[in-house]
């Protein structure tokens, strides 16, 4: 179906307000807003003589962003929807979503339809277009993994380009789209593979015990069961960013090599800690928080969540520089008593 000039069509909303657009809840305004809903709309980016040099970004859920200041530019509002089964071959499906689609909506969509595999990143916040610039993991699994590529929009020509697993260039919570395309594209869709023969992945401890808490042996758990076992240890663990203002874990878990592992583990036996293959050793952040003080304390409005370390929360009235300040008093602590660097997960503005 050839695209209508009102699916091509960019409203600029002017001094427009972005404490819904981001979960921390934030109250910061925009120059301009646009929503955008078809790919065709960020064509028009360069060609509006009022925004053509302004900066850019682009919002899903605001559920991985801290704004500590009002935006002086463009913010687009990716509302792009689609969920549809591509094809299909002997081994997998490929399936399609929109960029601005719920992510977790479309995990639970995949497994409504029979296509398991995504299970273990139910319920992490925003929108499917942010999955890959982040690379989203939790319990045992990274989004790359069932990864088949994506289609993204280069804000400055609006060209259209496909991107692979090699192009994206994923890491540990990282991506080419957080580093040298940080700011130059906008992901319209993306395609995962998912097998057909789903194995289970219950290597967290957490995961095992919520299943043996509803009587399900590892052996019987079917894709369901995790995807529910994955939903109530976030739901018991994490705030509901309605609730309570965050953007979920907010430091990555610290990887180091061998040599510094021993070194910590020499005076800190009890480290939580999970082997690479690469031989490196990842850290859990938050038990290093922990261990530091910081559970449940707060500086002003900005605080530590009480039931995650991981997690800073606005307790009602703090700013993006109030959780900043937060989150550098904690990084100071756990590098003067651990010597580790603490990284934060989402972009600051």
């Amino acid at each position: 179906m050839p695209m209508s000039d009102a699916d091509s069509a960019l409203t600029l909303l002017p001094d427009y307000p972005l404490r819904a657009h981001n979960t921390f809840g934030f109250d910061v305004r925009a120059r301009f807003a646009a929503r955008i809903a078809h790919a065709a709309q960020f064509d028009a980016l360069h060609r509006d003589a009022r925004i053509a040099h302004l900066p850019r970004l682009v919002l899903g859920g605001g559920s991985n962003v801290v704004f500590t200041r009002d935006f002086d530019g463009v913010v687009l509002i990716d509302e792009i929807a689609g969920r549809r089964a591509v094809r299909e071959d002997g081994d997998a499906w490929l399936v399609e979503a929109g960029g601005g689609e719920n992510w977790h909506a479309f995990v639970a969509w995949t497994l409504e339809h029979g296509m398991p595999g995504l299970e273990n990143l139910a319920l992490i916040p925003g929108t499917v277009g942010a999955a890959p610039i982040q690379n989203i993991g939790a319990y045992g699994l990274e989004m790359k993994t069932y990864f088949d590529s994506l289609v993204a929009i280069e804000l400055a020509t609006g060209r259209s380009e496909r991107f692979d697993a090699a192009r994206c260039a994923f890491g540990y919570r990282d991506s080419f789209f957080k580093r040298e395309g940080r700011a130059r594209f906008a992901i319209v869709s993306v395609t995962f593979r998912l097998p057909k023969r789903w194995t289970p992945r219950l290597g967290y401890a957490d995961v095992a015990r919520e299943l043996d808490a509803r009587g399900i042996a590892p052996a019987d758990a079917a894709p369901r069961d995790v995807f529910d076992a994955v939903v109530a240890i976030r739901r018991a663990k994490l705030p509901d960013p309605l609730a309570l203002g965050n953007a979920g874990s907010f430091f990555k878990n610290p990887v180091i090599d061998a040599a510094q592992f021993d070194a910590l583990r020499a005076h800190a036996p009890d480290v939580v800690s999970y082997p690479q293959p690469d031989g490196r050793v990842k850290l859990a952040a938050g038990w290093l928080i922990d261990l530091c003080g910081w559970k449940g304390r707060a500086l002003g409005a900005a605080a530590v969540h009480d039931r995650q370390a991981l997690v800073l929360v606005n307790r009602g009235g703090a700013t993006g520089a109030d959780v900043l300040a937060l989150a550098h008093a904690i990084q100071r602590d756990v590098k003067e008593r651990f010597g580790v660097e603490l990284e934060p997960e989402p972009l600051c503005v």
